[in-house]
């Protein structure tokens, strides 16, 4: 609220307090490049504020580029030469196809000794140790609607098993940004499949329903691969979008 997280009486215009605020929030740390900006609905009442008071903050920082705003997905932290092609691979709708905000936490990090397979599609040799991440992601009432299993290749984020380092809700930010490593592209694959039971227990459905499967291989530059993920939504609650230009 104004009173109590603001102060009495601010001197400056309501919208220039909550890009105070914000821009606190970045240049402390405690948000990063591809950090998913609560909505404008969440800071309007954590702020007691109106939406049209968070909008026009938000604007103003989008302006000055501390944030970037992609249509359907939310607002992300993000840095001058933020631009779209970061979010070429966000293609999730809810399960009549419309946009979906979803925010994603990470749940499991560990380096592990590669499989057969996996070695064989990072193009690295037999049992050599790989990054896998793991991480859930939540519709805005906080229920999952998907997880995501990555693999990469550990050289190429040396350091990110450490739990100390924060990864963002856009996770190709943080490699851009923090290990100078271009995403160039990926190639998708879609199809589905019942849940096992882990998949189920994180998704919270029962074991055989339906979910969507989308493979993902993602390249860098000498169309080197980087990372091999594997994202599994809820069919109730998640689908696969593709825009054809």
């Amino acid at each position: 609220m104004i009173g109590g997280t603001f102060g009495t009486a601010p001197a400056k215009p309501l919208y220039q307090v909550v890009e105070d605020h914000l821009r606190d929030r970045i240049n402390s740390g405690e948000l990063v490049p591809g950090d998913l900006v609560p909505s404008e609905a969440q800071l309007a009442k954590s702020l007691g504020v109106s939406q049209g008071t968070v909008k026009k903050a938000l604007d103003n920082l989008v302006w000055q580029k501390l944030l970037y705003r992609h249509q359907g997905k939310g607002t992300y932290v993000s840095r001058i030469d933020f631009n779209n092609s970061l979010f070429r691979f966000f293609t999730y709708g809810d399960a009549e196809g419309k946009d979906q905000r979803i925010h994603k936490e990470t749940t499991a990090r560990r380096l592990v000794v590669g499989s057969q397979e996996l070695c064989r599609k990072l193009q690295v040799p037999p049992k050599s140790q790989l990054l896998y991440i793991e991480r859930i992601g939540y519709a805005g009432d906080r229920r999952p609607v998907l997880v995501e299993y990555s693999h990469w290749r550990a050289e190429v984020v040396p350091g990110l098993e450490n739990e100390e380092v924060h990864i963002p809700d856009l996770f190709y930010a943080l490699v851009v940004e923090k290990f100078n490593v271009p995403v160039v592209r990926a190639e998708e694959t879609l199809t589905a499949e019942a849940a096992d039971q882990t998949t189920a227990d994180k998704l919270e459905i029962q074991p055989g329903a339906p979910v969507v499967v989308l493979k993902r291989v993602t390249r860098t530059t000498d169309d080197r691969i980087i990372e091999v993920r594997t994202t599994k939504g809820r069919a109730d609650s998640f689908s696969y979008k593709a825009e054809i230009r």
